[in-house]
C-alpha cells in the first residue's frame, strides 16, 4: 500500500506587502498597500481562497537605519503594528492563520502574552507569534538604551522570555471559568496558577488576566538560522522561517534542526520548516525572468548599497562598487546569519559590490522564477528531499503576484496531491498538523 504524499505548507510573508524594494513601483502595484486596510483585507481573503496556512507579518521597532537617500525610496520601512492589524484581519477571514512578529529584546512578556492570547480568542484559534531578537541599534535607542544588547544575551533573554510567556498562557486550566449563574461561581480559584517567575532577565508574577487561548498556546514561530537561533528553534519553535539560499543549504538546515529535536526528545513533526521563497510567476520561464529583471531595475542604487550595509553590519558605501566584496569584513553585533548569507552569495556567484547590493536591494534570498509548473517542480523537490516542509511565500508584487500564485501555482500543487484543496480544520495548529500543548500546571500529560 502506497503512502500518501507529504503535504506542503504555505505561509505568506506580508511585510505587510512585498519584500522586494522595487515592487511598489511595478506597473499595476498598489503603492499605498502598507497603510490601506481595504487592500490588506483583499490580500488576506485571496490567501484564504488559496488555502494558505497563514498570513505572516514581519515587524521593525525602528525606521531602518539606512541613509535618507535610501530611506526615501523604500516602501519596506514603515507599516501598521502587527497586533493592531491582525485582529482586524481576523474579522474579514475565517480560516487563515495570523502570525505577528514581536521582539523578546524590548517587549514585556506579560503584555505580549496578553495580546497574543487576545488575538487567539478573537480569531477562534488562528494566532501565531514569531519570536525574534532585535539587532537594530536604532531600535535600542527607542527603548532607552544607548546600544544593542549583545547577541548571546539576546538569545538567553529570548529563551527565558518564551518560558515566561508560555507559562502565562497556562495560568488557567481550560475549564477554570465555570460561569455557573445558579451558584454564583464565575471562576474556580483552584484552577488558577500564579507563575511568580524570577530569572536572569525577567521578573513576572502572573497570572495572566485572560483565559487560556483556544489553541492552548498560539503557534510559536522562529526565524533565526545562527547557532543560537537553531538551538532556540529546536527547543521552542513549532514553525521555522529560516532562509537557506539553495536546496543543499535547506537540506543541511533541515537535518540540523530536526536532529537537535531528536536529541531533545521532541517529535520531528512538531516543528515545520518553511523557508522564505521569493516567487515570480510567468507564462514562460523567459517571461518570469524578464519580470524579475524589470523588478530589480526599479531598485535605486541608494537602496541597494544601504541594504548591503545592513546585511553586513558595516558601512559598505565606501567599497569600490565594481570590485569584488573585500576580504576581512569585521564581525559585528548585527544578525550573523544575514551577514553570512550575503558574503556566501557574493563568493558563490563572484558578484561585484554593485551586483551584490542590487540583488540584496531587491531581494537577495532564495527565489523561484518561472512558470507554475517550474515553480511547482522546485517546491515538490524541496518537500520530497527534506529541504523543507513548505515555504513562506514572498510575492513579487501586489496584487498581481499574489493573484498569479493563488490562481496558477496553487492549482498545480493541488493537482500533484501535495497541497490541500480545502481546509480540514479551523485553527492554525490544525492547518499545520501541530498538537495542542498540554497545560504544564493542570494537565497530567504535561508532567509525564
Amino acid at each position: 500500500m502506497s503512502l500518501a504524499p507529504r503535504q506542503l505548507h504555505l505561509g505568506a510573508f506580508m511585510r505587510p506587502v512585498s519584500i522586494h524594494t522595487g515592487s511598489w513601483r511595478y506597473p499595476g502595484a498598489y503603492p499605498d498597500a502598507n497603510f490601506n486596510f481595504a487592500h490588506l483585507a483583499r490580500f488576506a481573503r485571496t490567501l484564504e481562497q488559496g488555502c494558505f496556512d497563514a498570513f505572516f507579518m514581519a515587524d521593525h521597532l525602528a525606521v531602518l537605519n539606512m541613509p535618507v537617500e535610501a530611506l526615501k525610496r523604500s516602501h519596506t520601512v514603515t507599516s501598521f503594528d502587527p497586533l493592531t492589524l491582525l485582529p482586524a484581519l481576523a474579522v474579514v477571514t475565517e480560516r487563515l492563520g495570523l502570525v505577528a512578529t514581536a521582539s523578546t529584546t524590548f517587549e514585556q512578556p506579560y503584555i505580549l502574552a496578553r495580546k497574543f492570547a487576545s488575538l487567539d480568542h478573537l480569531s477562534n484559534g488562528r494566532a501565531g507569534w514569531n519570536v525574534v531578537t532585535t539587532a537594530n541599534p536604532d531600535a535600542a535607542r527607542n527603548f532607552g538604551m544607548d546600544d544593542q544588547m549583545a547577541h548571546a544575551d539576546r538569545y538567553r533573554r529570548a529563551r527565558e522570555f518564551v518560558d515566561v510567556v508560555t507559562g502565562l498562557w497556562d495560568s488557567w486550566a481550560d475549564d477554570a471559568f465555570v460561569r455557573d449563574a445558579d451558584s454564583g461561581l464565575y471562576v474556580d480559584p483552584d484552577k488558577m496558577h500564579v507563575l511568580d517567575h524570577r530569572g536572569e532577565f525577567l521578573s513576572v508574577r502572573g497570572p495572566l488576566n485572560i483565559a487560556r487561548p483556544p489553541q492552548g498556546w498560539p503557534v510559536i514561530v522562529q526565524a533565526g538560522a545562527s547557532e543560537d537561533g537553531r538551538q532556540l528553534a529546536a527547543e521552542t519553535a513549532e514553525v521555522v522561517f529560516a532562509a537557506p539560499g539553495t536546496l543543499a543549504d535547506g537540506q543541511r538546515l533541515y537535518a540540523d534542526i530536526k536532529g537537535r529535536m531528536d536529541a531533545l526528545g521532541r517529535p520531528r513533526g512538531h516543528l515545520k520548516i518553511l523557508p522564505g521563497a521569493f516567487v515570480v510567476v510567468g507564462e514562460t520561464d523567459e517571461a518570469a525572468r524578464a519580470k524579475r529583471a524589470r523588478l530589480d531595475s526599479l531598485v535605486h542604487y541608494d537602496n541597494a548599497i544601504a541594504s548591503l550595509s545592513i546585511a553586513l553590519g558595516v558601512d559598505a558605501s565606501g567599497f569600490d562598487p565594481d570590485a569584488l566584496l573585500p576580504d576581512g569584513i569585521p564581525d559585528t553585533n548585527a544578525s550573523k546569519s544575514g551577514r553570512e548569507r550575503a558574503i556566501a552569495l557574493a563568493r558563490r556567484e563572484d558578484l561585484t559590490v554593485r551586483q551584490l547590493a542590487q540583488r540584496l536591494g531587491g531581494y537577495g534570498g532564495m527565489s523561484f522564477v518561472g512558470t507554475p509548473r517550474t515553480i511547482a517542480d522546485a517546491m515538490q523537490e524541496w518537500l520530497e528531499t527534506e529541504g523543507s516542509d513548505g515555504f513562506n511565500i514572498m510575492f513579487s508584487d501586489l496584487p498581481d503576484g499574489l493573484d498569479d500564485f493563488v490562481h496558477q501555482v496553487v492549482p498545480e500543487l493541488q493537482r500533484r496531491g501535495i497541497f490541500r484543496r480545502a481546509y480540514a480544520g479551523r485553527t492554525l495548529r490544525e492547518h499545520l498538523g501541530l498538537p495542542r500543548p498540554a497545560n504544564r500546571f493542570f494537565d497530567p500529560a504535561a508532567a509525564g
